[in-house]
């Protein structure tokens, strides 16, 4: 099964979004270490999209990242979609395929939105079975990213944290830990979003995203149309201090900026990702396990 090194960072960079095709070719290319693509955008055999995704793939490293998995979903796997992704993977050879844990529809009724899962044993059994019929499918391992949410089932029997660690263990799949999601989701129900990032195993996050939301008064919505907020910023480093400089990018899908925009809110990023790991490096704790990681090596 395909699969690069879970701490392999590709570095720092943003979604594909039409509005900066032409900026991010060429000259603006030393700007942005790798580019993530959405994938419904490019299940298609041509066209424009897909002709700038295979320019876009000559000068910087793709994954894709879809919203139509729904593998938390009761309904049978769309066994076409898969098909059609694994032709794009084939073609893009992207470092890594990701979509969301949710359910986006149910009795065939596409709901346009990514729902969140019951956080029970039963949920998770069905999830994990799933998982790894996609995997088989596309002969790699998926990355899943938690989404945001805005009310919680009754049935729950397990934190969203303890759920998304089981479902990494038990189905052998990384995960996309989205930083202003937990953010969001952590006002919205009043949990500690520290615990939340120490709950979640360091060995599973390949990627981070960053994104901004609307401050409704007493809850918050994921827009991925504001800039990344201050709160979310802090978290951000909080979670390279844990899990390393693992590939961090900016999404922003509305209220779209000008490129300068994104890149300095990437400038920002790497910014706390060095003063991050440096006081990661200083923390006793880590200091150990690389010293006894080089005596291994040795």
């Amino acid at each position: 099964m395909a699969d690069p090194t879970p701490h392999s960072s590709l570095g720092f960079g943003l979604g594909v979004r039409p509005a900066h095709y032409e900026s991010l070719l060429g000259e603006r290319k030393g700007s942005v270490s790798w580019l993530e693509a959405l994938t419904e955008n490019y299940l298609v055999p041509g066209g424009r999209p897909l002709h700038y995704l295979e320019r876009l793939r000559a000068e910087y490293p793709i994954v894709l990242h879809g919203v139509s998995l729904s593998i938390g979903s009761a309904d049978p796997l769309n066994e076409s979609y898969l098909r059609d992704v694994k032709a794009l993977a084939d073609r893009i050879e992207p470092g890594w395929v990701s979509d969301h844990l949710c359910w986006t529809g149910v009795d065939g009724v596409n709901l346009h939105d990514l729902m969140p899962m019951p956080f029970t044993e039963t949920a998770l059994r069905h999830v994990v079975s799933r998982i790894a019929t996609v995997q088989e499918r596309l002969g790699r391992r998926l990355v899943l990213e938690n989404v945001s949410s805005y009310v919680s089932f009754s049935s729950s029997e397990m934190t969203e944290w303890d759920f998304l660690r089981e479902v990494a263990e038990r189905a052998d799949c990384h995960l996309l830990l989205d930083v202003n999601n937990v953010y969001v989701s952590s006002v919205n129900h009043g949990f500690d979003p520290m615990a939340y990032l120490r709950g979640i195993p360091v060995e599973r996050v390949k990627q981070f995203h960053l994104a901004g939301h609307r401050n409704m008064g007493e809850y918050l919505i994921d827009t991925h149309d504001e800039p990344v907020c201050e709160e979310v910023w802090q978290l951000f480093g909080a979670a390279v201090e844990r899990f390393g400089a693992v590939s961090t990018m900016i999404e922003r899908d509305d209220n779209i900026p000008e490129l300068d925009v994104l890149l300095a809110e990437l400038d920002r990023a790497r910014d706390i990702t060095n003063v991050a790991m440096k006081a990661r490096a200083s923390r006793p704790s880590f200091r150990q396990s690389a010293h006894q990681s080089k005596k291994s090596a040795a």
